[in-house]
């Protein structure tokens, strides 16, 4: 016999309650888990971090990579992975690490310039340079940002994509010695050496001269024509670090000062630290040849000397169209 209607709204009834604490049940136990699994992650994180400020680095890895396994949307651990990686040298690992960061979290300015710097390191520059750009666009100001987009746009032999971003560094940070060093390179790179030896001057003086930074110096210097300061910077140079190359632009700014005999010194103070420094053999070998031409031409012993300087440079570096057409002539 069918039940009533009466009788089977009971049942309706009971079945919907039924459902009703099973959805609130499923709830309550999701809930849980959830909290559970949060508070789990959460004294995970603080071991890791724990771990790695106490400097036990390879436990903090593992306690990161664990988080990565069970959550790998955890952007911190990705993040701390990152950084003990890169402390560590392993620019590879410390680039996926970030980048993964960066995927998740594409506003995190750590992540994005972090993962720029790794792959800058790591000599992947056109990937550099577009996760540099992605951390300007989070902060355009940043200085460090902007100084490395400028290097590996150098490096990339693009300066002039270079030289914005290098003199918005220089205008974040004025005082900045190294800053304007490399906008006074990027400004070289362009040709453009009277910006280029104000940068260096300027970077003089907000910092202990380098060798690099006087060495540019020097040689925007003598693209200037300006051989008496060029000669002061690589005096300052030499004081502080001699070398074949510093003694060979010595040289060369001496002999465009007419002090002939000063220049084949510095000559031959450049082979005293590298015999193979073939630039300063044709030094020597056109401080001769002077020689010989103003005893007009009475000199055979200079001569001789200057012809052997200029083959032995020749045997060393042949490509030296200028060179081979000295020789042709006085040889």
């Amino acid at each position: 016999m069918a039940p009533s209607r009466r009788e089977r709204h009971p049942r309706i009834a009971a079945a919907v309650v039924a459902l009703v604490s099973l959805i609130a049940a499923a709830g309550c136990a999701t809930g849980g888990a959830s909290r559970f699994d949060a508070q789990r992650v959460q004294a995970l994180l603080d071991q890791a971090r724990s771990a790695q400020e106490a400097g036990q680095s390879e436990q903090a890895i593992a306690l990161f990579e664990q988080i990565v396994e069970e959550n790998p949307t955890i952007v911190e651990a990705h993040m701390g992975l990152a950084d003990l990686f890169r402390q560590a040298g392993q620019y590879d690992k410390a680039h996926q690490a970030y980048a993964k960061a960066a995927t998740l979290e594409p506003d995190s300015f750590k992540a994005q310039f972090g993962d720029g710097l790794m792959l800058h390191l790591l000599g992947r520059l056109t990937e550099a340079v577009r996760a540099y750009l992605r951390a300007l666009a989070i902060d355009p100001a940043d200085f460090q940002a902007n100084l490395n987009v400028a290097t590996a746009y150098l490096q990339l032999g693009e300066p002039a994509y270079a030289l914005p971003f290098a003199q918005r560094a220089v205008d974040v940070r004025p005082e900045d010695g190294p800053a304007r060093v490399n906008l006074g390179a990027v400004h070289a790179a362009m040709g453009q050496w009277e910006q280029a030896v104000e940068a260096y001057q300027q970077a003089k003086q907000r910092m202990t001269p380098t060798p690099e930074l006087l060495m540019n110096l020097a040689d925007a210097l003598n693209k200037l024509g300006r051989h008496e300061a060029m000669r002061d910077a690589l005096a300052q140079l030499l004081a502080i670090e001699p070398s074949a190359q510093a003694w060979e632009r010595m040289g060369a700014a001496l002999f465009h000062l007419g002090r002939y005999d000063e220049a084949l010194q510095a000559f031959r103070n450049a082979l005293e630290f590298d015999q193979q420094h073939y630039p300063a053999l044709n030094g020597v070998g056109v401080c001769l040849l002077n020689r010989y031409l103003s005893s007009g031409r009475q000199d055979k012993q200079a001569r001789r000397a200057a012809v052997e300087a200029l083959r032995k440079s020749l045997r060393i570096h042949p490509r030296q169209p200028r060179v081979v057409e000295l020789l042709t002539r006085y040889s």
